[in-house]
């Protein structure tokens, strides 16, 4: 009988971005209380995940609610199957804002990030990583390199915030 160990770690963060075209008019807005999200968006619609079942949309509408937005700009709403379809809309024009991570808004260079959410606006957005009762032989080893510093590297170098401290290759 296999001993249980606890492997689970919340391995990786994320923030949520209001994004625009890369050749938007609109800067760098901040997002708080009092935010005008809808006036913000005009006549067009605003791009995220369903807000009922993709987690970037349950993320975005807290997000507006606890902001005091989601009232005004609920019905402007363009709600996308997952968070690339909705980066898609907006890379594509076919909606003048959208809220996405920002790992995903990072690696698509036709967007920009116009506000970033304050993190107490919604539940933390966190990636954690575990080895399962079932897990292959190597998988522990695998957790470890997750863990170093050569993958908080790669991580950051796409916009993660690295939640774990790294560990060595030969812990574990």
């Amino acid at each position: 009988m296999r001993k249980k160990v606890d492997t689970r770690v919340n391995l990786l963060g994320n923030k949520l971005g209001l994004i625009a075209a890369k050749d938007t008019k609109i800067d760098y807005v901040t997002i708080g209380p009092g935010f005008d999200l809808a006036k913000l968006a005009g006549d067009g619609r605003v791009a995220t995940g369903d807000v009922r079942e993709v987690p970037v949309g349950l993320y975005a509408k807290a997000a507006l609610e606890r902001l005091g937005a989601w009232a005004a700009v609920g019905q402007k709403m363009a709600m996308a199957e997952d968070v690339r379809a909705a980066l898609s809309m907006v890379a594509r024009g076919e909606t003048p804002l959208g809220i996405v991570y920002e790992t995903d808004a990072k690696i698509e260079p036709t967007v920009k990030v116009v506000g970033v959410f304050p993190d107490n606006t919604h539940d933390p957005i966190i990636y954690p990583v575990a080895a399962t009762v079932n897990a292959k032989p190597g998988t522990i080893q695998y957790l470890a390199f997750l863990r170093s510093a050569a993958a908080k590297s790669i991580f950051e170098g796409y916009g993660f915030p690295v939640l774990a401290k790294p560990t060595s290759l030969t812990s574990g």
